[in-house]
């Protein structure tokens, strides 16, 4: 029940913090936008639910999930209100609503550590896993903001979500408990991240999570508008294609967690780095999308989604439990900030050479140099424990 409890509030805050991607060309043909500022309009939640995780994962070590989970749920409804009633009128008035919206995705941080807490070492890949697929609310958010402002207006998808996030937290202020043997650290935050920094397997989770999930995000909420200009598809077809995306890497995070338990994380980590660099060396080219550049996407969907399960068993395999709430926010916000940098740099090379071709062409470079890291340090590190 608690594992369940803690999924939807991660879903639903996730779904809060992906409002702004699906109405990305929407704000762009109403404000005049460019292709940078479309980019950085997405952007801006992604890199504050980023760097916000550090200290929520602190927090949570401190005053536990139960008490987290259903406070940051409340707080999420002011900007996900303000966005819809009267912020998106500019592009200032965005950023600002994007600012504030990325207190949403600090959910992260504060559900592995609580959900971590409840299960026995042998299961909690699974079990993270099984939480990480709350990431599923950017699917949500794909798939029903569009509709919801064609429905009503564009104060519809937010006033919703606003609605759900407070029946949310009610409902998780009654129901959460924090595990029977979860104990409160006496050493100050600061002092607690500090221990986390002289973790080795901080900075090693840290730099696979920037690269594997932050190319889940930067997919998740650049697709829209790669797919509108590279194949010409309507805002809809594309929303609902990057919904797929999506949802495909939802549903393997848990499977890249239980494959974990079984064989081990290193294993899954190096085949799905080697997944990730063949489809995005296959998709710089900009095949035809039916079908080389759908099974391009849909496979780097799948080892994104499997291999942030990955980053997650190695985490509970390697981290004191007592430091599990430090070490998720910093790896937590390394993995934001890896996917608001792409979007970001997808939308100058276009600006500047009218092709999405360097950018992935990078990503494919990356992911090879990574597999290479994966097995030779990060190897060790588990060798050793």
């Amino acid at each position: 029940m608690m594992l369940s409890l803690a999924t939807v509030g991660f879903a639903i805050n996730f779904w809060a913090w992906a409002l702004l991607s699906p109405l990305g060309p929407l704000f762009k043909d109403s404000l005049g936008l460019s292709a940078f500022q479309q980019a950085l309009l997405v952007a801006v939640p992604v890199v504050v639910g980023s760097v916000g995780r550090v200290p929520v994962g602190a927090l949570t070590d401190r005053f536990g999930g139960r008490v987290m989970l259903p406070a940051l749920s409340a707080l999420t409804i002011v900007p996900v209100l303000y966005l819809g009633l009267g912020g998106h009128g500019s592009l200032t008035a965005l950023l600002i609503g994007g600012f504030f919206l990325g207190l949403g995705g600090t959910a992260f941080a504060i559900g592995v550590p609580f959900v971590n807490s409840w299960f026995p070492p042998q299961r909690r890949g699974l079990a993270i896993g099984i939480f990480g697929a709350g990431m599923g609310g950017t699917a949500i958010s794909a798939l029903t903001t569009v509709p919801l402002v064609t429905i009503g207006g564009v104060a519809t998808p937010f006033v919703v979500t606003a609605v759900v996030l407070a029946v949310y937290a009610v409902a998780a202020a009654v129901l959460l408990r924090d595990a029977p043997g979860w104990t409160v650290p006496t050493e100050p935050v600061a002092r607690r991240l500090a221990d986390a920094a002289r973790l080795p397997v901080t900075w090693q989770a840290s730099w696979l999570y920037a690269v594997l999930f932050g190319g889940y995000v930067a997919f998740s909420v650049y697709l829209p508008a790669y797919l509108k200009t590279a194949y010409g598809l309507t805002q809809a077809d594309a929303a609902n294609r990057m919904a797929g995306f999506v949802l495909l890497a939802v549903l393997m995070r848990p499977v890249g967690g239980w494959l974990s338990d079984r064989f081990g994380p290193i294993r899954v980590l190096t085949s799905a780095l080697a997944v990730v660099a063949m489809g995005a060396a296959t998709q710089a080219f900009t095949p035809a999308l039916m079908p080389v550049g759908t099974v391009a996407f849909l496979v780097m969907a799948a080892a994104l989604g499997a291999g942030s399960g990955a980053v997650f068993a190695l985490v509970a395999l390697l981290v004191p439990g007592n430091k599990v709430g430090s070490v998720t926010g910093v790896v937590g916000a390394a993995g934001g900030l890896g996917g608001f940098i792409p979007p970001l740099v997808m939308g100058a090379l276009y600006g500047a050479f009218g092709s999405y071709a360097l950018g992935l062409a990078a990503l494919a470079v990356v992911a090879t140099g990574t597999l290479a890291f994966t097995r030779t340090t990060v190897r060790r590190s588990t060798d050793e424990t």
